[in-house]
């Protein structure tokens, strides 16, 4: 195959609340391979991560690099090393599936699913932070041919600061949210609640029991993942059953052992993977045959930019089991606008799995040129908690 000429970072200012960070990998051929890293408010870090990977990959050929882009559990660059190696094995399936001829997903799978039933992500596209804000959102995403929803509600609340913050409040608050949104779209609508890590074992104790009576498909992330917790994340997911609710976690972690560990231990009943931090198409599989090995759900966590969303449609299309995947929603029209190539539509609650060759769509470079990164409100990359 063609050897790689360039490993070079782009940066799109998305919102204020947003960038979203892409690689592009060049061959000699001239073709040009997508992925993307976002890691919202680290992106110096990205970009200066891309530039130390860019001088080892230089000069190799785009089909034996597996030494540049595997998994290593105990980087220094820690996340930031993992999101850019991930876009890196990203941008070259792009381009190993490309010179075949095939979709990435035909490259991952001999028969790959023809759709990816998937949930809206109505999150970041909430500007009025109200119940009602959030309820219309919902009830636009479920117009727009979604048949589940995830909301982040619980804005402000941090277990750590309980002392010097109104922490029920804030909670109260969010329960108000996650209400007025099962409200608007009706029982037959599942409706996800993310908790981005916010409470402590105790207030997610109470929270199961003040939220079970909205019926929510599953609660996420409610506690720090770190293996000190597991002990906890377990006996929550027992507790969350109790009251008729599944878990659901996982969405930062980088390679199988720690997915191995987690369903060893029955942390949860939905792994959440994401293929920008877990080792791109080859890690996610890796995860997904893991999943499937311990009878946990996968459900690709995908609340980024365009590049992962078509990565993830491909890589749900290859997994050998899927629940279903995420989508941000409505965030930005940036989203339709910054990609060409084939679109992967929505129909029926599913995208539709894109059939040309690659990854079947390509950054718009001129776009990108006209909404170069610019940093978040102080404080953004101290708190990831907003996707």
């Amino acid at each position: 195959m063609a050897a790689i000429v360039a490993v070079e970072p782009v940066v799109v200012h998305v919102s204020p609340r947003t960038n979203w960070t892409f690689v592009a990998v060049t061959a000699g051929d001239g073709a040009t391979g997508w992925g993307e890293c976002s890691l919202n408010g680290w992106e110096p870090l990205l970009v200066a991560q891309a530039g130390m990977l860019a001088r080892d990959a230089v000069g190799r050929d785009v089909g034996d690099v597996a030494d540049l882009v595997r998994y290593l559990p105990h980087s220094p660059g820690g996340l930031v090393a993992h999101a850019v190696k991930s876009a890196t094995e990203q941008a070259l399936s792009d381009l190993c599936a490309q010179a075949a001829g095939l979709p990435v997903a035909r490259l991952l799978a001999a028969a790959p699913r023809a759709a990816v039933p998937a949930y809206a992500n109505i999150n970041r596209g909430v500007a009025e932070r109200s119940p009602a804000g959030f309820a219309a959102a919902a009830r636009r995403a479920v117009a727009a041919g979604y048949r589940a929803v995830k909301l982040a509600p619980f804005d402000g609340v941090i277990a750590e600061d309980a002392a010097t913050t109104p922490i029920d409040a804030r909670t109260r608050a969010g329960l108000d949210r996650v209400f007025a949104v099962r409200d608007a779209v009706g029982a037959a609508v599942a409706v996800m609640v993310d908790c981005h890590w916010r409470f402590d074992v105790e207030r997610a104790e109470a929270l199961l029991a003040d939220i079970a009576p909205a019926k929510p498909y599953w609660v996420e992330c409610m506690v720090s993942e770190h293996p000190l917790q597991y002990g906890a994340i377990a006996r929550l997911t027992a507790l969350a059953h109790d009251h008729g609710t599944r878990t659901a976690g996982g969405e930062m972690i980088a390679g199988a052992d720690t997915a191995r560990a987690m369903c060893e231990a029955r942390l949860y009943d939905v792994l959440m993977p994401d293929i920008k931090y877990a080792g791109g198409y080859a890690g996610m599989q890796a995860i997904a045959a893991v999943c499937a090995a311990h009878g946990v759900e996968f459900a690709p966590h995908n609340p980024t930019g365009p590049v992962a969303h078509v990565a993830s449609i491909h890589l749900c299309a290859a997994a050998p089991t899927l629940l279903w995947l995420e989508h941000q929603w409505d965030e930005s029209p940036l989203f339709g606008t910054l990609a060409g190539g084939e679109a992967a539509p929505l129909v029926d609650g599913a995208f539709a799995v894109p059939t040309s060759p690659g990854l079947g769509i390509a950054l718009a470079r001129d776009v990108a040129r006209a909404h170069p990164y610019a940093p978040l409100a102080p404080g953004a990359n101290l708190d990831p908690r907003l996707g």
